[in-house]
C-alpha cells in the first residue's frame, strides 16, 4: 500500500483484477461529459443537503408559529434527511441495474412537488407529509443515484470532483434561507408565496440533472445481483467506515438544525439570518481528499462543538459559526466522497454507497430529535445536546482512524 509517488493512486482506488480484465472501460477522469456530471451533482447537493442544511430557518419559523416543541419540529428536518440516506440501498441498487433515469426523474418530481405542496400546509402534520416525507423520498431517489453516476466518471480526480459537487450543499444552504428570510421577514410576503418561489428555484435547478446526467453503464448485466452486497460485511474497512459515518452524522446536524433557536433563545438575538448564512457560506470552501483528510476535520468538528458550550456572547457565536461551518461542512462532504472508494468494482458503486447511506439514515433520523429532547429536559439549556453531538463526532473520528488502519496499516506516510 505504500506509494512512492503522490501521483500514483492507492491500490484500494484501482479496479480489481476481474474488472481490469473485463470490458469495463476506465473512467475518463476528464472531458466535457465528465464535468457536466459534476455540474449536475452540484445541483443535486444544492436541492438535497442544501435544503437540509438550511432547515434552521424552518425550525425557527415553525417554533414561532406552531404549538409543537422544538424536538417535535426537528423531526420534520431529521426525517427529510434520513430518507435521503434510507432509500440509498434501493435507489443505488436500481441505478446499478440500469434504471437511473426512472429513479432520478421520480425523485426530482417528488422534491419539487413536496415543496409546492408545502405552500398549502397549515398544520404540523401537513408540513410533515409535504416537507419530511415527500421531499425526503425525492432526496433519497436523487442523491445516491446521482453520486454513483458522477463518481463513475472519475478515479484519480474523484475526490476533487466530489468536493466541487458537495459545495452545492453550501450554496443551497445559503440561497434557500436568504430567499425565505428576505421574502417573509423583510418584504412581508406570505409563507405560501415564499415557498412557491423556493419551489420554482428548485424546479429550475433540477433541469440540468434531468437533461445532462448520463450513466456510463447502461447494460442490464447486474439486474440479477442482490440488493445487498454481502461481500462488504467481510471487509473491516467497509464496516468501520460505515460506523464512522453513522457516528459523525449522529452529531453533525445538531448545529445546522439548532443554530437559529440557540441564537434566539439563549442569546436573545431577534434576527438569526447572518448566523445561518455564515454557517453554510464558509462551507463553499471545500477541502477534498480521501480517507486521510476526513479524520482531522472530524476531530476538529468534535472539538469546536465542545467549545460551543462556552459561547455566551454574540461575537463568540459568530466565531463558532464560521469555524464550525468550515470544519463541519468539510467533514459532511468528505465522508460521502470517501464512501465512493469503498468498493473494488465500479459497477457496484451505487449498491455499496446505498448500503452505507441506509445505515447512516438511522443517525440522521434520531440525532436532531435526541438533541431536542436533551434541550427540553435541561429546561432550554443546550449543554447536554452539545456534549452529545461532540461525543458522537469524536467516536466517529476514532472509527475513521480504525478504517484507515484496517485499510492501509498504521504508517503515517501511507496515502489512503
Amino acid at each position: 500500500m505504500l506509494n512512492k509517488k503522490d501521483d500514483i493512486p492507492a491500490a484500494a482506488d484501482l479496479p480489481n483484477d476481474s474488472e481490469s480484465t473485463s470490458s469495463t472501460p476506465p473512467p475518463p477522469d476528464t472531458g466535457l461529459a465528465a464535468w457536466l456530471q459534476v455540474l449536475c451533482m452540484h445541483f443535486v447537493f444544492f436541492n438535497t443537503w442544501g435544503v437540509s442544511n438550511g432547515f434552521s430557518v424552518f425550525q425557527q419559523l415553525y417554533t414561532e408559529t406552531l404549538p409543537q416543541t422544538s424536538s417535535e419540529i426537528s423531526w420534520i428536518g431529521s426525517v427529510q434527511v434520513s430518507l435521503l440516506f434510507f432509500l440509498g440501498a434501493f435507489s443505488g441498487r436500481a441505478t446499478d441495474a440500469g434504471y437511473f433515469r426512472v429513479v432520478y426523474a421520480t425523485g426530482a418530481f417528488l422534491q419539487a412537488f413536496g415543496f409546492a405542496m408545502l405552500s398549502l400546509c397549515k398544520t404540523y402534520w401537513q408540513i410533515f407529509l409535504a416537507q419530511a416525507l415527500c421531499m425526503g423520498l425525492g432526496n433519497g431517489l436523487t442523491f445516491s443515484p446521482g453520486l454513483a453516476v458522477m463518481s463513475s466518471y472519475f478515479l484519480r480526480h474523484r475526490a476533487v470532483a466530489v468536493g466541487i459537487t458537495a459545495a452545492g450543499a453550501a450554496t443551497g444552504g445559503m440561497v434557500y434561507p436568504i430567499l425565505i428570510n428576505k421574502m417573509i421577514y423583510t418584504h412581508g410576503i406570505s409563507f405560501a408565496w415564499t415557498v412557491r418561489a423556493a419551489a420554482l428555484v428548485m424546479l429550475i435547478t433540477q433541469l440540468p440533472g434531468l437533461l445532462l446526467f448520463k450513466p456510463r453503464f447502461t447494460s442490464q448485466d447486474s439486474k440479477s445481483a442482490p440488493l445487498i452486497d454481502t461481500t462488504a460485511f467481510h471487509e473491516p474497512p467497509f464496516l468501520l467506515f460505515t460506523a464512522s459515518m453513522f457516528l459523525n452524522f449522529w452529531g453533525l446536524y445538531f448545529a445546522f438544525f439548532y443554530m437559529g433557536t440557540f441564537a434566539r433563545d439563549v442569546l436573545h438575538i431577534s434576527s438569526t439570518q447572518n448566523f445561518i448564512l455564515i454557517l453554510n457560506g464558509v462551507g463553499v470552501i471545500r477541502v477534498t481528499g480521501k480517507l486521510n483528510i476526513p479524520i482531522p476535520f472530524s476531530f476538529a468538528s468534535a472539538v469546536i462543538i465542545y467549545a460551543w458550550i462556552a459561547v455566551t456572547s454574540v461575537n463568540g457565536l459568530y466565531v463558532f459559526t464560521a469555524v464550525y461551518g468550515l470544519l463541519g461542512g468539510a467533514a459532511q462532504s468528505l465522508f460521502p466522497a470517501t464512501a465512493t472508494t469503498m468498493t473494488p468494482d465500479v459497477r457496484r458503486t451505487g449498491t455499496r454507497i446505498g448500503m452505507i447511506l441506509s445505515v447512516v439514515g438511522f443517525a440522521t433520523l434520531t440525532g436532531p430529535a435526541i438533541c431536542g429532547v436533551l434541550i427540553q429536559r435541561l429546561d432550554g439549556r443546550y449543554v447536554g445536546a452539545q456534549a452529545f453531538a461532540g461525543s458522537c463526532i469524536l467516536l466517529g473520528t476514532c472509527a475513521a482512524v480504525g478504517t484507515r488502519v484496517a485499510k492501509a496499516g498504521s504508517g503515517l506516510n501511507v496515502k489512503v
